[in-house]
């Protein structure tokens, strides 16, 4: 009995997998596709303005800085595939003024046309304990790791939709699934872009437009470098128990989950692990998606027991 079971459980999964094309997002084409990268100067936001080039995109890429902007479109362009492929640089901070947003992403696609993807990389970490942080320290992370996002979003939106095609990708933190010592403001504001993700896309997914969202580990980027500098202790110590990965490595998995229109982008046994935990009611966007999402159910709930198990353990170890 036990074996027709598997049998039966096997030959489900494997029927699945054959309809799954069917069902799942048409992959996007990033040959002669225009994408949209904020925070696109430098880190994770140009290594996947890079991967994007280098299978054909046109880019543009907006940033604050416009020497660190100009000094990217030289990188980006080395790694052209064809004589028509622009990379587009555009200064203003996306954080501060959504007219002026709009406006930005208006003269983009005026120039290269319809944005078919939009990365939402522009983002700043800072930590601290919570009594020692400033008010202004969380507004400020708010303004741009969560309206930064938010506004850009908005201003292709309606584009995306009219077309019924699209992609945006809000890249979050493992500190968006986990809230950790020190990261009160920090992890709340990549919190934030959760919500608006798993909102959005049960909006948008009647109109063909995918929306991924990115859970990238300690990452070896200048934004990195800066945030270790005022890191407390008990925050170092947990992120030292984990490995730093490369930007070029976590770019091409968001760009390979956004173009095949997955919703959840991880990246190593760490990001695994915490899919498994914090999934929830994440959007499943195909059949893959969501054989995925109950294998992560099945585990987190094995997990959990297990961490319960080992508390109570050392609970009775204390008494």
């Amino acid at each position: 009995m036990l074996l027709l079971a598997a049998a039966f459980l096997v030959a489900f999964v494997l029927l699945l997998y054959m309809v799954s094309p069917l069902i799942s997002p048409k992959p996007l084409a990033l040959p002669g596709a225009h994408v949209v990268v904020t925070g696109g100067s430098s880190g994770i936001g140009k290594c996947i303005a890079i991967e994007c080039y280098k299978q054909g995109a046109f880019i543009t890429l907006v940033a604050r800085n416009e020497d660190k902007l100009l000094q990217a479109k030289k990188e980006i362009e080395m790694h052209s595939i064809n004589d028509k492929q622009v990379v587009l640089c555009i200064s203003v901070d996306v954080s501060q003024d959504y007219n002026q947003v709009e406006n930005v992403i208006k003269q983009a696609q005026e120039k290269l046309g319809p944005v078919d993807m939009l990365v939402n990389c522009a983002g700043m970490a800072m930590s601290g304990k919570f009594e020692d942080l400033e008010v202004s320290t969380f507004e400020r992370l708010m303004s741009i790791n969560y309206l930064g996002s938010v506004y850009p979003s908005r201003a292709v939106i309606t584009t995306m939709k009219e077309r019924r095609v699209g992609r945006i990708v809000f890249v979050s933190s493992q500190a968006g699934q986990l809230g950790l010592f020190g990261f009160t403001a920090y992890s709340a504001s990549k919190f934030a872009i959760r919500g608006l993700a798993e909102a959005l896309q049960m909006e948008v997914k009647p109109y063909n437009v995918y929306i991924t969202v990115a859970y990238p580990p300690d990452t070896d980027t200048p934004g990195f470098a800066e945030e270790n500098r005022t890191k407390p202790l008990e925050t170092r110590l947990i992120s030292e128990t984990t490995s730093v990965c490369k930007p070029e490595q976590v770019a091409k998995q968001i760009v390979k989950d956004a173009i095949q229109g997955n919703f959840n982008s991880s990246l190593g046994s760490d990001g695994y692990m915490l899919s498994a935990l914090t999934c929830g009611m994440a959007p499943v966007t195909s059949i893959t998606e969501g054989l995925q999402q109950v294998l992560y159910l099945l585990m987190g709930n094995q997990m959990e027991g297990d961490l319960s198990s080992f508390g109570g353990l050392q609970s009775s170890g204390m008494h």
